[in-house]
C-alpha cells in the first residue's frame, strides 16, 4: 500500500547517470568559485606576496632582500601564492558542495555527524595555518638568518620560500585536525576512548619527536608545536566523550529503495 504522503524530492532514488550531472555541477561550481577568487586576488597578487613575505622579510639583514633566480619568477611566485590562496578561501563552499552531494545517501546519525566534522575541520585548518604564520615562522626564520655563517649573505629565492611556507601551512593545517582524527575514530569504532587515555603519556612523547623533527633544535621551537599537538588530542579525546553512543543513533536512511 502506498503512503498517502509522497517521500520527499531528496528521498528518491537517483540513476547513475543523475549522480553523475549532479556531480558534474557541483564540480564546476566549486570551480567556479575558485577561478572567481582567484581572478579578483591576482590584481594583488604582488601585495598579497609582500605581506606572506613579511616573516622573513622583517629578520632578513641590513640591506638583504628575496631574490628571483628565475626568468618568470617575479610574475610566477605570487600567482601561483594566488591560485593556492584561492582554493584556500574557498574551502567553505567547495567543502559546502562536497556535503551537498552526499548528504542525501547517508543515516539521519551520519548527517549529524557529518556537517560538524566539514565545519570544524575548515576552522581547524585555517587556525593551523595562522598558527603557523603567527607563531611559528617569526621563531623559525628568526633561527635560520641567526645561524648564517660568518660571510654569508641571507637572500632567500622567492620560490624557495612560497615553497616552504606553503608546506608548512598545508602542514601545521593537517596537525590542527588531530581533534577530528581523533573523535572519528573513537565514533568508528577503531579505537575506544579508555585507550586513548592510557595512551597519553607515548602520545606526548611523540608530540616533542615531532616538534623536533619539523622545528628548529631548541626548546622553544619544539614546544610551540609539541604543546598545541598535545592539547589538540586532549581535545579530542574530551569531544569524543560528549558524542552518543553508536547504538543510541537513529540510522535511519533517507534514501528509500525502490519497491
Amino acid at each position: 500500500m502506498k503512503s498517502e504522503h509522497p517521500a520527499p524530492p531528496g528521498d528518491r532514488e537517483q540513476t547513475f547517470i543523475e549522480h553523475l550531472v549532479e556531480l558534474r555541477a557541483r564540480l564546476m561550481r566549486s570551480l567556479l568559485a575558485v577561478l572567481v577568487i582567484v581572478v579578483a586576488l591576482s590584481f594583488f597578487a604582488n601585495d598579497i606576496y609582500t605581506l606572506m613575505a613579511q616573516p622573513m622579510m622583517k629578520l632578513l639583514p641590513p640591506n638583504s632582500t628575496m631574490i628571483a633566480t628565475g626568468v618568470a619568477a617575479p610574475f610566477m611566485a605570487p600567482f601561483k601564492l594566488v591560485a593556492v590562496l584561492g582554493l584556500f578561501i574557498a574551502l567553505p563552499y567547495v567543502l559546502y558542495q562536497v556535503w551537498g552531494f552526499v548528504a542525501p545517501g547517508l543515516y539521519e546519525s551520519e548527517q549529524r555527524l557529518v556537517l560538524p566534522v566539514l565545519i570544524s575541520s575548515t576552522l581547524l585548518f585555517y587556525c593551523g595555518a595562522a598558527f603557523a604564520y603567527f607563531v611559528v615562522f617569526p621563531v623559525i626564520f628568526g633561527f635560520f638568518t641567526s645561524t648564517a655563517p660568518a660571510g654569508v649573505t641571507v637572500m632567500t629565492d622567492i620560490n624557495s620560500y612560497l615553497d616552504f611556507i606553503l608546506s608548512m601551512f598545508v602542514a601545521f593545517g593537517v596537525v590542527f585536525e588531530i581533534p577530528v582524527a581523533t573523535v572519528l575514530l573513537v565514533r568508528a569504532g577503531v579505537i575506544e576512548r579508555a585507550k586513548l587515555k592510557e595512551m597519553r603519556p607515548y602520545v606526548i612523547v611523540g608530540c616533542f619527536v615531532i616538534g623536533a623533527f619539523l622545528t628548529p633544535p631548541d626548546v622553544v621551537s619544539q614546544s610551540l608545536l609539541a604543546v598545541p599537538m598535545w592539547l589538540l588530542y586532549e581535545t579530542g579525546v574530551w569531544v569524543s566523550g560528549l558524542l552518543p553512543k553508536r547504538d543510541e543513533d537513529s540510522d535511519t536512511p533517507r534514501i528509500h529503495p525502490a519497491g
